[in-house]
């Protein structure tokens, strides 16, 4: 479903200029026509907070007791998440290329975690928060995203949850069409800054 309430998703992300065209690396290492930059999206606190409050009702149902996001991607949004849940929020990040927990965090053994991500394609960034969060001893109960871009793929063990699921086509770098093209290559995610 891409509407919530009173929130179009698809509109909100047309009108923010956040849904890109053009010739993509995406932080997956993965090439894409299409990208969402969700910054754009949640630049604005009043939506952020709206897509925060939609996307936190996915997991009405499931018991949990903080919110973990992988940075640079999931912060906002988990925040934003965390805060209409009145849970703490944490966020993972990369130290010498290995996701870790930093700024003191810390999760307790048996501590059940929601991780909210902005964008999922291949979940690398979210597998690497979960075994962040395994490591502590703490469980994760389920994921969530503003996006879904697996094209329907069961990829995480626990439930996967989110506001928008977009077919994106995505090419690994020695079979993408678009290469031969003379669209030339970005990379905005933020593991390629």
């Amino acid at each position: 479903m891409s509407v919530h309430g009173d929130l179009d998703v698809p509109a909100e992300l047309e009108s923010c200029g956040a849904l890109r065209h053009g010739h993509f690396r995406l932080s997956s290492g993965r090439h894409s026509a299409d990208y969402v930059q969700c910054a754009l999206l949640l630049e604005e606190p009043s939506r952020a907070r709206r897509i925060g409050e939609a996307l936190a009702a996915q997991f009405a149902d499931i018991s949990v007791d903080s919110v973990v996001a992988p940075a640079l991607g999931g912060l906002v949004i988990g925040h934003e998440v965390a805060t209409t849940l009145d849970l703490p929020f944490r966020f993972t990040e990369r130290k010498n290329q290995v996701m870790c927990l930093r700024r003191g965090f810390s999760l307790r053994q048996g501590e059940t975690v929601l991780i909210i991500e902005d964008v999922i394609t291949t979940g690398k960034s979210t597998k690497e928060t979960v075994a962040v969060v395994e490591s502590y001893g703490a469980l994760v109960s389920a994921v969530g995203s503003i996006i879904d871009r697996t094209a329907g793929g069961d990829i995480f063990e626990v439930p996967l949850r989110s506001l928008i699921r977009l077919a994106m086509e995505s090419y690994e770098p020695g079979n993408c069409p678009l290469c031969g093209s003379r669209e030339p290559l970005e990379s905005p995610g933020s593991r390629n800054a």
